[in-house]
């Protein structure tokens, strides 16, 4: 192989290695201060935009690949569509910057690229495939202390942080190769340095004076165990892990617990939501409640509604000529009622698919979702304990990785953050892991507390600076019991939600309007000059 052909190929893969390498649950997260060098190099050197779409897709399928792998042990297909879907739209932002740096001096062409990847991250936060698992500012999830100024930037700063060093580090390098140790090399290296440790100094200054509305209550969030390839599902086993659920949750119970939480579809038995107190099933539920009336319950379920009438595409046809609607919801239990949240952001694939794409669904049925998918809810719907001890934000499943949509809750009073969720499809791999750390950010970015029920762990608390107060590890029975103070300070995040994705998105337009705008004038002169 001649080496000077396949230099690009080994930078391609350098890349790859180098965002794996220093992505959580990885200690080496500086790499990803320089990780996207390999690439913007490419750029440089690459004289075909059909080459460098080829090296970038090589870049970026490595990537998702060696660090969402996991996916695959729920579905081999859907974990296969999901590396080469991914890869492929991730490759946009760096092909419109290729086009770009015709036009645009160096250092202007990167900060192009830096919106144009901000605004595909926002975009991938906001539609049917979003799958915004690898925003890179997720990436800073295991150093909370990094990052306390995500109450003001949410995910947006770290990704912004990211992008700028590996942009300057690409001039830097390029600087010297032309210049040597020039006054413009010295100071794109003092840029360098103010970039990597300006945000870490500031993070020590943004803790703020949160406003309690009180702390003498107790949460209790219940671990069950349950493996769902296996147990989980299987019929004639509903009654018996109710039961225990219901007996775990006897262990830490006192006079001062206001909640407790089960993980995702805890109740896994599909009930009628709006036949919940004449379920027989939910008869040992109910008895609980009853036997602790000062206590509020939040459990994942497989909620069902019937209609008339088809009332959405996710409706169902039955025999009867009825329709029905799947769920997966939180619900919250007192002793005599129940309120009820859908799961909004959906899983690509075994809980919604874009209708262009529905022929897949048989590939994806048995991953605990529905041919036709999961209807949602359309509005943040904050769960309000009977006993006034929490207003709580409801994140189901994965739904813990949107902070922008978790922020909405917050804005409507919510003062406790509930994650339940599954993580045991994917056995004992990354995937839980990264799960439970993203959740840490969640915590910084509304600075409330957040209680957090895995089915298979990790089940926690995470305090309002993203420290981890107390865990139970992965694949362990148990229950856990904390303290938690209702806050309800409100930060600039929650109020303003992903604000910088908008800025983003609003100078990647301006910077296409100009790219547009040069192509014509650039044509034309081409055009006047045959003629």
């Amino acid at each position: 192989m001649n080496i000077k052909n396949s230099s690009g190929l080994w930078m391609a893969l350098l890349g790859g290695v180098l965002l794996w390498a220093g992505w959580p649950s990885s200690p080496l997260t500086l790499l990803l201060f320089v990780a996207w060098v390999p690439l913007l190099r490419l750029a440089e050197t690459t004289g075909s935009w059909k080459k460098f779409f080829g090296l970038s897709y090589i870049t970026l399928l490595l990537w998702n690949v060696l660090t969402t792998w996991w996916v695959a042990k729920a579905s081999i297909p859907g974990g296969i569509s999901a590396f080469l879907a991914n890869s492929l739209i991730m490759c946009l932002p760096w092909l419109v910057y290729f086009f770009t740096r015709k036009f645009l001096n160096r250092l202007v062409a990167g900060l192009a690229l830096i919106v144009y990847w901000m605004s595909f991250e926002w975009m991938h936060l906001n539609w049917d495939l979003s799958w915004p698992w690898l925003t890179l500012g997720n990436a800073f999830a295991l150093h909370p202390s990094w990052v306390q100024w995500y109450e003001y930037t949410g995910v947006a700063g770290g990704s912004l942080w990211i992008l700028l060093s590996n942009v300057l580090v690409h001039n830097l390098l390029l600087r010297y190769q032309e210049e040597g140790r020039s006054t413009g090399y010295f100071k794109l290296a003092a840029a360098w340095i103010l970039t990597l440790g300006t945000p870490v100094i500031l993070s020590r200054w943004t803790k703020q004076n949160l406003i309690l509305e009180h702390n003498k209550y107790n949460v209790v969030v219940v671990q069950p165990n349950y493996d769902p390839w296996d147990t989980k599902f299987a019929a004639g086993k509903e009654e018996m892990q109710l039961q225990e659920l219901i007996t775990l949750s006897q262990q830490q119970i006192d006079a001062n617990t206001a909640l407790v939480v089960w993980p995702e579809t805890a109740v896994p038995y599909a009930v009628l939501e709006d036949q919940l107190k004449e379920n027989r099933f939910l008869t040992p539920l109910w008895a609980f409640l009853r036997d602790h009336p000062q206590m509020n319950l939040l459990t994942g379920l497989e909620g069902r509604r019937l209609f008339t009438t088809r009332v959405s595409r996710y409706a169902q046809k039955l025999p009867d000529g009825s329709f029905v609607e799947g769920y997966n919801s939180a619900a919250l239990f007192d002793s005599a009622s129940a309120q009820i949240y859908h799961k909004s952001k959906l899983v690509p694939g075994p809980e919604v698919l874009p209708a262009f794409l529905s022929f897949m669904g048989p590939l994806f049925e048995k991953f605990g979702g529905t041919m036709g998918g999961y209807a949602r809810d359309t509005t943040e719907r904050v769960l309000q304990t009977s006993n006034h001890t929490f207003n709580i934000t409801p994140a189901v499943c994965y739904e813990s990785i949107y902070g922008g949509y978790l922020s909405a809750f917050n804005r409507k009073g919510a003062n406790l953050i509930c994650i339940v969720t599954n993580d045991g499809w994917w056995g004992d791999t990354q995937g839980y892991r990264q799960h439970v750390q993203y959740a840490r950010l969640r915590a910084i970015e509304s600075r409330k507390w957040v209680a957090r029920s895995a089915n298979t762990g990790i089940s926690c608390f995470i305090d309002p600076y993203g420290n981890i107060i107390q865990q139970l590890p992965w694949n362990h029975k148990g229950v856990l019991k904390q303290t938690v103070a209702a806050f309800v300070s409100e930060t600039f995040y929650t109020r303003h939600g992903d604000w910088l994705f908008g800025i983003a998105a609003v100078t990647a337009l301006a910077f296409l309007l100009f790219l547009i705008y040069k192509a014509i004038i650039q044509k034309k002169a081409i055009t006047q000059k045959s003629s």
